[in-house]
């Protein structure tokens, strides 16, 4: 009886709101923790930023659209269905063997992972994708793999991990709200050396390391299992590490342009510009546009009164020997 006098309370504020919290939001679409998580991140689940400093938030009308739909709830339980290699191979009627040669040569990605007792990292895919693989690639199924996927194995290629953060920043970075945010998720999956050498000023880097999201949604773990986490979230190979220092350097050059105008204007509004008519040191001209060629400003991090207070998964350190994978 108390546990249902707390769950009116909670939910009745929801009647007549525009958006919905995250955890009522899983209730209504009657969806476990896990699964709802899944369906906000692959965005079978809108939602739309919360208050500042506050989760995120789901859309009354995303809540009732979802439900209103056709087969509800479990044609959304099934898209989100995930399996490991074993299950997901039977249902693509191949060998454990050959689906998880298919997964480490990047034919489909893993959509979630985790860690289990032996520090391995299980993979998980989802059943929706596996079908659509198997629907459009029905020669790979079956007879030997094309020459250059077995030359790619042989080599040791393994796209696993690369393709889940690849899922992982895609999904943050359209969650951001500006371009230093968009360039916070770039940068969480480089490690420290990568990173100070692509942002050689350490306010900006710090700056990064205050809007930094939580790369991963990791609740109470021990220390051994924390570490294969954190191998996880970080870019490894040399094409990986510079794909990302690219969308990071781009993020970052427009994050600047987008500040200094606003930055010179605050200046002119201070009185602490240049006198109408002459230059200064700085390339400034009298009217405070800068001299073509000058370096503009750039801002220095953020007050740590101002940002959110978050733990961050990647702690960054050494890279240490791979860990084991499965599936």
């Amino acid at each position: 009886m108390r546990h249902q006098t707390m769950e009116h309370r909670t939910s009745a504020p929801l009647r007549g709101t525009t958006d919905v919290g995250l955890r009522a939001a899983a209730r209504e679409l009657g969806l476990r923790p896990r699964e709802f998580e899944l369906a906000v991140q692959i965005e079978e689940v809108r939602t739309v930023p919360g208050p500042a400093g506050r989760a995120r938030r789901v859309p009354r009308a995303e809540v009732e659209r979802i439900k209103a739909a056709p087969g509800f709830p479990g044609v959304l339980r099934e898209r989100l269905r995930v399996m490991g290699v074993r299950e997901a191979s039977a249902l693509l009627d191949i060998s454990p063997s050959r689906c998880a040669r298919l997964a480490r040569a990047g034919c489909f990605g893993p959509v979630s992972f985790y860690v289990n007792r032996y520090r391995t990292v299980v993979w998980l895919y989802l059943a929706e994708e596996l079908r659509d693989f198997a629907e459009n690639n029905p020669h790979l199924l079956s007879g030997r793999l094309p020459a250059g996927l077995r030359a790619g194995l042989e080599a040791g290629t393994d796209h696993r991990a690369r393709r889940w953060r690849g899922r992982r920043v895609g999904q943050l970075t359209r969650h951001a709200a500006d371009h230093w945010e968009r360039a916070a998720v770039r940068a969480s999956v480089l490690d420290d050396a990568v990173l100070a050498e692509a942002v050689p000023d350490s306010g900006e880097r710090a700056r990064l390391r205050a809007l930094r999201p939580s790369f991963l949604e990791v609740r109470s773990v021990a220390e051994a299992t924390r570490d294969v986490l954190e191998d996880v979230g970080l870019a490894e190979g040399a094409e990986e590490v510079r794909w990302y220092r690219f969308l990071l350097d781009a993020d970052l050059e427009t994050a600047r342009a987008a500040e200094a105008p606003s930055a010179a204007c605050a200046a002119r509004q201070s009185g602490s510009g240049p006198e109408e008519g002459r230059s200064d040191p700085s390339g400034a001209v009298g009217d405070g546009r800068p001299h073509p060629g000058t370096v503009r400003p750039v801002a220095g991090p953020l007050a740590s009164s101002g940002a959110r207070r978050r733990w961050s998964l990647l702690r960054r350190r050494r890279p240490r020997p791979r860990v084991r994978t499965a599936g």
